[in-house]
C-alpha cells in the first residue's frame, strides 16, 4: 500500500500524541503481586443495573455467582467449561446480563497467540451520500519498543466467542470519579457483544502494552510473562455498550454506535490500572465533525494479513466523513492499512487546549482490501455509557 508523507503540521500532531501516550509512572516489573484473583458483579449498557459495590473480593465473587445462578448456571461449572455453551437460548445478551468470572491461568501465552481477529469488522463499504472521497492509504507504522515507554495505555483485549479465541485492541481512559485510579478501558462494541446475532462474549481480558518488546510470534512463544503482559492481566468485571449495538450490531445502521467501555480488575493485586500503568487518556465527547477533528492517530494490534497480531502499529491522517446508512450519524474515516485485530483501538486527537484525548475507536474497514479505517463519533450516547460505568463504581 502507498503511504502519504507527513506534512509539518501532521508531524507536530504526531509528536504531541506520542507524548500523551508516554507513561509517567515507573515501568513494569517482572514480579507481580500474588493476591487472589477477583471477579465482580457485572452489568451493562443503555440502562442502569443493580449489583454489588465492587469494593471487596468476597463481594465480587458473590456477585458473579448470583448472576450466573439467576440463569441456572453454577459458577464452578462455568469455570470448569460451562462457558463454552453458546446455545442461543442460554447466551446472555441483555444489558444487565454480562458475566465474566476470572478463570485463573486461562489466558496463557499460547492461548493468547492463537486468538483470531474478528473479521466481521472489515466488510462494510461507505454509502454514496454523506461520505467524502475514499482517503489514500496510509501505511501503518510499527510503534517503538518497549511499548510501556511509548504507548503505555494501548493494549490487547482477548475474549472467547463461538468461533474460538478472539482479540481486539483497547485503550486505558480516565474515570472522572476515580482521578488517577481509573480501571476503565475503551474499545469497540463488537469486541464485547455479538450484537444482533448473539450476546455478551466471555473471558474478556485486557493486557496493556502487550508484547512489550515487540517480539516475533516465534520468539513470543518462549517469552517470559512480564514480556508478554508487562503490567499483568486485567479481567472485565462490568461492560457497557450502546443499546443500538446490542439490538442491531453487525448491520450498517449500528456501526456508528460501535463503542464500549470495560471496567477491569487485576487478576493479581489490588492497584488500579491507571496507577499500575501510569497513564490514562481523557475522552472527548464533543463529537466534532470530521472537518473540525483535524489529524487523528489510530493505534492497535492488526492481526489479519499481512500483520501477525502481536506488533503494535499506528496511523496518522486527517479525518474525513463516512456514512454507512442514511439515518445514523456520520463516522470518522482515515487512511490506514491496519487490518482486523486493530478493532477497538483508540483514535486520539490534540484538543484546542493542547491536551490529547481519545475521540473514537476503530470499528470497520473495507471489504477485500486494506487502506482505510472508520470509527464512531463519540457524542451523548457514548458519554452516557462512560458516565454509567463510572457511577457504578463510584
Amino acid at each position: 500500500m502507498r503511504s502519504i508523507r507527513l506534512l509539518p503540521a501532521v508531524s507536530g500532531v504526531a509528536a504531541a500524541l506520542a507524548l500523551a501516550l508516554t507513561a509517567t509512572a515507573c515501568g513494569p516489573t517482572e514480579d507481580q503481586s500474588a493476591d487472589k484473583p477477583a471477579g465482580t458483579t457485572a452489568s451493562a449498557t443503555a440502562s442502569p443495573a443493580d449489583g454489588g459495590s465492587g469494593t471487596g473480593v468476597s463481594d465480587l465473587s458473590k456477585g458473579f455467582a448470583d448472576k450466573l445462578k439467576k440463569h441456572g448456571v453454577d459458577v464452578d461449572k462455568w469455570k470448569s467449561g460451562e462457558w463454552k455453551n453458546w446455545d442461543q437460548a442460554t447466551w446472555l445478551r441483555e444489558a444487565e446480563d454480562f458475566v465474566n468470572p476470572v478463570i485463573d491461568g486461562l489466558w496463557n501465552t499460547e492461548r493468547m497467540q492463537s486468538a483470531k481477529s474478528p473479521d466481521q469488522t472489515i466488510e462494510t463499504q461507505a454509502t454514496s451520500g454523506g461520505s467524502d472521497p475514499t482517503p489514500r492509504p496510509v501505511t501503518a507504522q510499527r510503534e517503538k519498543t518497549p511499548y510501556h515507554r511509548n504507548a503505555a495505555p494501548v493494549g490487547k483485549i482477548f475474549f472467547d466467542a463461538p468461533e474460538g479465541h478472539m482479540a481486539c485492541s483497547g485503550t486505558i481512559v480516565k474515570d472522572p470519579r476515580h482521578p488517577g485510579k481509573s480501571n476503565l478501558v475503551w474499545t469497540a462494541g463488537h469486541c464485547v457483544h455479538a450484537g444482533k446475532r448473539g450476546g455478551w462474549y466471555r473471558n474478556i481480558m485486557f493486557a496493556p502494552a502487550f508484547n512489550d518488546k515487540g517480539k516475533t510470534p516465534g520468539a513470543l512463544r518462549n517469552a517470559q510473562p512480564h514480556e508478554v503482559y508487562p503490567y499483568g492481566q486485567y479481567w472485565a468485571d462490568w461492560a457497557v455498550t450502546s443499546g443500538e449495538w446490542i439490538q442491531g450490531g453487525g448491520t450498517n445502521q449500528a456501526w456508528p454506535y460501535d463503542y464500549a467501555v470495560l471496567h477491569v480488575q487485576p487478576q493479581k493485586g489490588r492497584k488500579s490500572l491507571e496507577e499500575t500503568v501510569g497513564v490514562a487518556l481523557p475522552v472527548d465527547f464533543s463529537a466534532p465533525q470530521p472537518a473540525q477533528a483535524g489529524t487523528v492517530g489510530a493505534w492497535g494490534y492488526p492481526g489479519a494479513a499481512p500483520y501477525n497480531g502481536v506488533i503494535m502499529h499506528k496511523c496518522l491522517d486527517r479525518a474525513t466523513r463516512m456514512t454507512t446508512a442514511p439515518a445514523p450519524p456520520v463516522m470518522y474515516r482515515i487512511g490506514c492499512t491496519m487490518t482486523a485485530g486493530s478493532s477497538g483501538g483508540g483514535w486520539f486527537r490534540v484538543l484546542p487546549n493542547g491536551k490529547t484525548a481519545l475521540v473514537s475507536n476503530t470499528s470497520i474497514g473495507p471489504a477485500g482490501s486494506n487502506g482505510w479505517l472508520a470509527g464512531p463519533q463519540l457524542g451523548r450516547g457514548a458519554k452516557a455509557a462512560h458516565e454509567m460505568i463510572s457511577k457504578k463504581f463510584a
